[in-house]
């Protein structure tokens, strides 16, 4: 049996699952609710100076029948005392000595931060993670995101942190950059011993078109918050990578963004994460999400034959290249399985308005014609298709050519004017401008013909004025 056990920077924890920073880890009972539904650690509600929130907090972005697939907030970091929150450490630390507590902090003074660290360490937390990222409320106080996009004022609370420190040092990143391997680079010559990312993405979800006001409204007013939720995935991912990839940040990365079931976390620890962190999805679903995630887990390590999770960390980071390094040779082409073909016709629509024209209707049935000619290998098709497998991309080059852009520019063969012969899309047939008025349109004749640029017979009209 595969064993899910980590050991992240120093914090041992019986799975890499982590609860986010947020709402979800706000009190003792809820991050003791937690590790005993089967989580492996929790990064406490950001403590600091308490402060006063304000009502409404979130909104979301809805899509089709997919609720809070972008999830938005205006809370700030915890309104508990700090007292009684170092307390419920000390408390759940007895209960749970094996699960990671990681303290998240966000105070402004030197002295601040040396007092706050040595209280969540005298109560017990098994790291601490600094939270340089909240991108609405405390950066406009010098805090959160504020020194998130300012490297060397990162690295400076992180040396001061450091001065103190007797437990692990996280460095939660914004995504609120240009590039965020600064910060990880800052983070580093700071001395912290891990980064954490993303945070949450500054953000307005929506506004209300009878009141004017952005989501979430408070009284009648709004702002910008924090985004997160399955939506920023794809950001959180290639910010991942990034820094994974950085020679100069060579730390140990916590994943955070989207993560909602065992794929989400796999793709994370597949481009360098050893440990992730979920919020939006415990809040809409609750702790017992944590069941699916880690049998899912096990499974998948079973059949790929890895036996801890550092047999997968950044598996994937070999095969993320530079556009110019990819090979310029390599050729798919769609193919319609005619026996999965609902006739919808989207994928028609699709190639016809969205991409190539590399797609025919027939006459006689509703089943498009891929037409290979003019087919690029986009994919849109098979992305739009609502039926799985229905369209399938296959490779129809010899498979024993390799060309990168990279290599070309170095031949000197790349295009170099406007009207380059050289060019991709010289060959490439476009329909005439005037073909697609619409007072008359034409039929589709059988066969590849029309589609291919051959004038339609007069007879072949049908006037639709």
């Amino acid at each position: 049996m595969p064993d899910l056990s980590i050991n992240f920077a120093g914090i041992k924890s019986p799975n890499p699952f982590w609860l986010a920073s947020a709402p979800p880890t706000n009190s003792g009972y809820q991050v003791m609710k937690a590790f005993d539904a089967g989580w492996g650690g929790a990064v406490w509600k950001t403590l600091g100076v308490p402060v006063v929130n304000v009502s409404s907090r979130y909104g979301s972005v809805n899509y089709r029948d997919k609720r809070m697939i972008g999830f938005n907030n205006i809370e700030l970091i915890s309104d508990r005392p700090l007292a009684d929150n170092l307390r419920e450490i000390e408390e759940v630390k007895k209960y749970f000595p094996n699960h990671a507590v990681i303290a998240s902090l966000m105070v402004q003074s030197r002295a601040e931060w040396h007092q706050i660290v040595r209280d969540v360490t005298n109560a017990g937390s098994d790291g601490i993670e600094l939270n340089f990222g909240c991108p609405h409320g405390m950066c406009e106080r010098g805090m959160g995101s504020a020194v998130g996009q300012e490297p060397e004022v990162l690295r400076t609370i992180v040396e001061w942190v450091m001065e103190v420190a007797q437990i692990p040092v996280i460095v939660k990143l914004t995504p609120n950059i240009s590039d965020i391997t600064e910060p990880a680079r800052a983070a580093r010559l700071g001395g912290a011993d891990a980064i954490s990312l993303i945070n949450t993405i500054q953000s307005i979800v929506g506004v209300d078109l009878d009141k004017f006001a952005p989501y979430p409204i408070v009284d009648g007013k709004g702002t910008n918050g924090g985004y997160c939720g399955p939506a920023v995935k794809p950001i959180a991912l290639n910010m991942i990578k990034n820094c994974a990839q950085d020679p100069e940040v060579r730390l140990p990365i916590s994943g955070i963004g989207g993560i909602e079931n065992w794929r989400d976390a796999v793709e994370h620890i597949l481009l360098g994460a050893s440990s992730v962190q979920v919020c939006t999805a415990a809040m809409h679903f609750g702790f017992g999400i944590i069941r699916e995630m880690t049998a899912g887990l096990e499974q998948y390590m079973t059949e790929k034959g890895f036996h801890t999770i550092y047999d997968m960390v950044g598996k994937a980071l070999p095969n993320v290249l530079h556009w110019e390094e990819l090979n310029l040779k390599y050729k798919v082409t769609a193919n319609i399985h005619e026996d999965k073909c609902i006739g919808c016709q989207l994928c028609y629509t699709a190639c016809e308005d969205g991409a190539h024209q590399a797609i025919a209707l027939r006459e006689g049935t509703r089943v498009p014609e891929i037409i290979e000619e003019n087919c690029v290998g986009c994919n849109l098709c098979s992305l739009v298709c609502p039926v799985e497998n229905c369209i399938t991309m296959e490779r129809t080059d010899s498979g024993t050519e390799h060309l990168t852009w990279k290599e070309r520019t170095e031949a000197e063969t790349i295009p170099t004017t406007f009207n380059d012969d050289r060019a991709g899309g010289l060959h490439h047939w476009v329909p005439e401008p005037t073909a697609a008025l619409g007072k008359e349109k034409h039929k589709t004749l059988p066969g590849k013909a029309r589609q291919l640029g051959n004038p339609a017979p007069a007879t072949d009209v049908v006037n639709e004025s």
